[in-house]
Formats: structure tokens, sequence, C-alpha cells
């Protein structure tokens, strides 16, 4: 059964540095993605970013607001994918917070 998961990462970087380690962060699956057998789209409007990934029959519908001190992700999962929710939820987390943490660049 389809399950839509939700994760709040929380950040101290500003609205427009947070987006842009997100946009470097979707451009490396897209590259790291071998064979051509991930399809990833994206589309940002504003602060607001929506995306869909599809491998093997399985595709992931999500959206990502990038708010003043945190980031809130949604992903529409399916059945096979939503058994796996806990272990995705905690791996999405804690590479976001990595992403997302306030280090001089």
């Amino acid at each position: 059964m389809a399950e839509t998961v939700k994760v709040d990462i929380p950040h101290k970087l500003t609205r427009e540095v947070a987006r842009q380690r997100i946009t470097e962060g979707f451009d490396r699956v897209r590259s790291d993605a071998t064979g051509g057998m991930l399809k990833f789209e994206d589309q940002w409007t504003g602060d607001h970013l929506d995306f869909r990934a599809g491998m093997l029959g399985q595709r992931i519908v999500g959206r990502l607001d990038i708010h003043d001190d945190h980031v809130h992700i949604e992903l529409d999962l399916p059945g096979f994918l939503a058994s796996l929710a806990g272990k995705l939820t905690g791996k999405i987390r804690s590479e976001g917070q990595i992403l997302l943490e306030n280090k001089k660049a």
C-alpha cells in the first residue's frame, strides 16, 4: 500500500544557501545514477521543489519546501518502497543534516 512520508530537517542557513546545497545534492544523485536506470525530474518554483524519480518500475513523487529554519520534505512512496519507509526516512534525515550543516565554505 502506498504511503506519504514527511521529514523536517532543521538548518541555520539562508534559504538561498539551503537551495544551492539541495540543488547540488540532487545534481549528484543524477550524476551517480549509472546507465540511465534512474529517471529523475525536478522543477523549482521559488523555494518549492517538485520532483519525481523512477527506477525498476517504482516511482517516487516528492515535494520539498525551504523555510527559514528547516526544510520540509514529503515523499509519496509506492507499495514496495512504503514497506521501507522507516529506513528511508532515517536516511533522508541523516543525509539532509549533513547536506545542510552550517559549515564554512
